[in-house]
This record gives structure tokens, sequence and C-alpha cells, in this order.
């Protein structure tokens, strides 16, 4: 099935779903600038692993319980068993996982050095706390302080934005993309990506005099939904995972997956 929207797919931020997309769409992107950057830069991927809370999904393999409840005949003085009330809700249990991430690094080949960093923010970068948003904070700081261009893409609706001076607040999107290019710093060009419309093409930048090289999100998304077929792992029939959407999101979502076929 082609990807059914034009841009950001909600669906593909769910817990289970995003280490995977994470991973396809960094891919997908060094794949793309590398035939672009040659031979002056080489564009190369630099994992790390980050606890993410993530849903547990029911197990389907036999367990061997701690407690064993066993059933016997009665005896004639039991007493008579009293009603059980039925759960008012049911839920899911959250774990933290060791997850695998990565970044995009652009060196020249001369020298080896940082040029370019690109980063794809994953939930840790988001999430409040030292291990989480202000660590990423910090390794921002730094990059800043190194001449490096930043590139930040962040296509989850959740968490915190990277910290800015100005605007504040951002406008209202569901995702935004941040480039910070050495040479202008501390000025950061934004986009703000409304879930109606295409990711933009944004500029990768190099070494002066070379010339920027786009990027463009919207083909790299559609490219990675269709290759992992994630139509068949979401149900469009339902939500898209948290946070929820602004009131005129939703009610486009709902009716723009109607017009398409994939609710009733």
């Amino acid at each position: 099935m082609e990807p059914p929207f034009p841009g950001m797919d909600p669906y593909l931020e769910r817990s289970t779903l995003w280490p995977d997309v994470h991973t396809g769409l960094i891919t997908a992107m060094r794949d793309y600038l590398q035939a672009r950057i040659a031979p002056g830069y080489i564009a190369q991927i630099a994992p790390y692993v980050a606890l993410e809370q993530i849903e547990i999904a029911a197990p389907r393999r036999a367990l061997v319980p701690a407690i064993g409840v066993y059933e016997r005949e009665p005896a004639a003085s039991a007493v008579a068993s009293l009603a059980v009330d039925a759960p008012t809700l049911t839920g899911l249990a959250l774990a933290e996982i060791p997850t695998r991430y990565a970044r995009i690094e652009i060196r020249s080949v001369v020298d080896e050095t940082l040029v370019t960093a690109i980063e794809l923010l994953s939930p840790v970068n988001k999430r409040p706390g030292p291990d989480g948003a202000e660590a990423y904070e910090k390794k921002r700081q730094e990059l800043f302080q190194s001449g490096v261009h930043l590139l930040e893409i962040d296509l989850l609706r959740g968490g915190r934005r990277p910290h800015l001076a100005r605007p504040d607040p951002l406008p209202a999107a569901p995702y935004f993309v941040f480039l910070s290019r050495a040479e202008r710093w501390p000025v950061i060009d934004i986009w703000a990506c409304p879930l109606q419309q295409p990711l933009p093409t944004v500029p990768v930048p190099l070494r002066r005099p070379d010339p920027d090289v786009p990027l463009p999100l919207t083909q790299i998304v559609q490219q990675v939904y269709r290759n992992a077929r994630y139509d068949l792992r979401i149900d469009y029939r339902q939500p898209p995972p948290p946070p929820e959407l602004a009131p005129e999101e939703a009610a486009w979502l709902d009716a723009h997956l109607r017009a398409k076929g994939l609710r009733p």
C-alpha cells in the first residue's frame, strides 16, 4: 500500500514501531546523501544506545509461573464464593528497554573532521530529566561551540522540543526541522511541518564553498514506509499513538483516512 499521508505518518510514532522507523530513516538518509557528497565527504552512521519506555506486548510463549493454582474438590463446609468484579479498564505495561539509535555524521575525507551532524530525534532526546533532554541539550551546545553544522529532524509530537531563545513558544505544528549553520550561529532556521502537508526538502550544509545538498524528507519517509511494509503493522481504524492531536488535526486525519478507504 502507498503511504496514506502526504508527509509524516503519525502512526509511525508508536513506541513499539519507532525504533525500526528510526533505523530505516537514518539508513535511507545516509544512503541518499552519500551518493551526493562523494568524493569530498563521507556520511557515516554513529550508533548509540538509549533506555526507552516501550509498551510490552502480550507474550506468545509458555511461561513457568512462580505461583501455581490447582483445582480440587471443595470441602462440604466451603464458604460460597463471592462474585468477582470485572475490571473497568485494561492497559499495557511499560518497560525501559535498551534501544539502538543512531545519528549521521558527515566528515571531510581529507582530514576526517566532523562537518555536519544530523540528529533524528528519539524519545530519549525529548524526555525531561538529566539523562534525557538535558543530556541532549549539553551535546547540542558542544556541537554549536565546535563549529559544526547541526540539522535536527523532530518527527515526534511528544516530549520537549530542542531549546530555543526565540520564538517562544514555537508555532503550533506536530513536527519541526531545525538547522544551525556554524557560520550563522546562534541563528537557527526552523521549518514547521503541518500534518496535512508534505515534509520539506531541507538543505544539508557542507564546508564553504561547497553547496548545500537538498534532503527531501517526504521522499525518504515514504520510501522507508514502502520498503518496511508498515501498512501491514498499522491499523488505521484506531487512533494514532499519544499525544492527542489538536482537534482540527484529529478531524482532518479522520476525514483523510475515510477518503482513503482506511476507516469505515
